[in-house]
């Protein structure tokens, strides 16, 4: 990399930083005032205020989960933000698939999680692993068209490896855009129409599973569906970590709801949803 690369890779890491940084100041705001305007009490009551403000709450989600994005691509490629720490990763898959259930079953999508194990430590940044599994359901979901809409996760654990390999029965892509998939945001002729995002997703998942010492594969076959092959070590932490505590700079904030939000229908943040 040239000097004059380096020099504009950490311009726009910085730029993003302090984009990222300013939209999660505004939503901190936005979700305090749609608190008072429309609180859930309300909401209850009167399905047109509810209806309004789940329109409200799906878009202050979206743009968190942008936000969250623009953080992250602004050091994609810069040190590990990954905090390592002994964890049960078949517990916490089981959890992420029975969080989305409830969304996916408003799309018609039919959730199945599958492991041969009750439980299995390894070291891992469970906040960051979470964000990615959510971020690679999201994608499933938007782009699944077939009639039987399965989406499966499948967590494999061999000597070295813990695989976790999502599938989906979606529309699949093409042979041209699996060549650019993990760098779209740069082909902006490719990118998805809103509101599903810049391309962002994908990048940031790899680079999540590259921070654990893990790869990530994407295989797919267009009108059959894809599968993403996530690799990471079987290994445990030999180091004890102290609890990380995070100020949420965004205000209110349901995870699952936050990277699922471009691929649900407005309906998921009403208020029996939310509830």
């Amino acid at each position: 990399m040239s000097e004059k690369q380096f020099d504009n890779n950490q311009e726009l890491e910085r730029v993003l930083g302090q984009v990222s940084n300013q939209l999660r100041g505004s939503l901190g705001n936005i979700y305090q005032a749609l608190n008072r305007i429309a609180p859930m009490e309300v909401r209850e009551g009167n399905g047109a205020v509810d209806r309004d403000a789940a329109v409200l709450c799906q878009s202050y989600y979206r743009i968190l989960r942008l936000a969250n994005n623009l953080s992250d691509a602004a050091h994609l490629e810069g040190p590990s933000a990954a905090q390592l720490r002994n964890g049960d990763i078949v517990g916490l898959c089981r959890d992420i698939m029975d969080r989305a259930r409830h969304p996916a079953e408003l799309l018609g999508i039919r959730l199945d999680f599958q492991c041969e194990k009750e439980r299995h430590t390894i070291a891992m940044d469970k906040d960051r692993i979470e964000r990615m599994m959510l971020n690679l359901l999201s994608n499933a979901f938007k782009f699944i068209r077939r009639d039987e809409k399965l989406v499966t996760l499948d967590v494999r654990v061999s000597r070295e490896w813990v695989e976790l390999i999502l599938t989906d029965t979606g529309c699949g892509i093409s042979q041209e855009l699996l060549e650019t998939v993990f760098d779209r945001y740069r082909h902006t002729q490719r990118l998805d129409p809103p509101p599903h995002g810049l391309g962002l997703g994908l990048p940031v998942c790899r680079r999540i599973a590259q921070e654990h010492g893990g790869v990530l594969l994407l295989t797919s076959q267009e009108g059959t569906g894809t599968t993403v092959t996530v690799s990471l070590p079987n290994k445990r932490s030999k180091l004890q970590q102290m609890n990380t505590f995070l100020v949420d700079l965004g205000g209110g904030y349901n995870r699952t709801l936050a990277e699922l939000s471009d691929a649900l229908p407005s309906r998921a943040f009403t208020h029996q949803y939310m509830d």
